[in-house]
């Protein structure tokens, strides 16, 4: 695909999406309502284990850090999240609305990779509003902006976080290539990826043989890995290494979302004028 082409497709979905995604800023505000309740379950956590005479700590994350935690998971989860991603593929096969990439000169995956990027263009714009408000009234819950190596590897989690996203879901959506209903295994996907991903607790929570294996797959780079990396949970060579191996899941799915594609294709069939 050309650049001017990209640069089309990518115009055009924004312009899609600020007609009708005004909402963005309203519901980017509610999504941090349940911090409300996060704030008051793990008050009353570490003040039993004050009261207890215990280390103020869980997992060895303190009161301030396991907030902070939560929130720099939703602008985590704002990155790698693709919804409707999977299923609305499976669905163009099964309908058979693909066909209008087969019969003309576009790209599948990379038409669906830019209508992403300008879905998160415009989410972002309009939802820095909510997010800078939110993170404003809970800066005390910060330690501090990090330095300079730490901030620049965070950006760059977030970016491989959205590409890691993409081209998992992408993936998963080829299935509908082989089974005719794919809904059932899309949602224990998501629920999965909700406790794995470390969107709902810190992966460090889980007990040490489960925490090991979470570890060795990709679900822990869609939220619980950009969290740690701003907080200075993983730092010196560990950093890089966790970075390299997420670049390598991002290749991995890109291939196999290409190979799967290829074949799909092979065995699909598409009537009708």
């Amino acid at each position: 695909m050309s650049p001017a082409a990209a640069w089309t497709i990518i115009r055009i979905s924004i312009a899609e999406r600020l007609v009708y995604r005004g909402d963005f800023a309203l519901s980017t505000l509610m999504r941090f309502l349940p911090i409300v309740t996060q704030v008051f379950l793990w008050a009353a956590v570490f003040s039993a284990l004050d009261a207890a005479g215990r280390p103020a700590e869980v997992a060895g994350f303190s009161y301030h850090e396991m907030i902070a935690y939560y929130l720099l998971t939703m602008v985590a989860r704002a990155f790698s999240s693709m919804p409707g991603l999977a299923s609305g593929i499976a669905r163009d096969i099964r309908t058979g609305a693909v066909n209008k990439y087969l019969i003309q000169p576009v790209d599948m995956l990379q038409y669906l990779l830019l209508h992403r990027i300008a879905h998160k263009l415009v989410y972002y714009s309009v939802a820095i509003g909510p997010f800078a408000l939110v993170f404003w009234l809970c800066r005390g819950f910060f330690p501090g902006w990090p330095d300079a190596a730490t901030t620049a590897a965070f950006a760059v989690s977030l970016i491989m976080a959205f590409l890691l996203g993409f081209f998992l879901e992408s993936t998963l959506g080829m299935i509908g290539f082989w089974f005719l209903e794919v809904n059932s295994l899309l949602f224990i996907y998501m629920l999965f990826a909700f406790f794995i991903s470390g969107h709902m607790f810190p992966i460090d929570m889980l007990p040490a043989g489960i925490a090991a294996v979470v570890r060795l797959l990709p679900l822990q780079y869609l939220a619980y890995f950009p969290a740690a990396v701003f907080l200075g949970k993983v730092s010196g060579p560990q950093l890089w290494q966790s970075l390299a191996v997420e670049a390598a899941w991002i290749v991995f799915f890109a291939v196999a979302g290409r190979i799967a594609f290829s074949r799909g294709v092979r065995r699909y069939g598409g009537y009708g004028g």
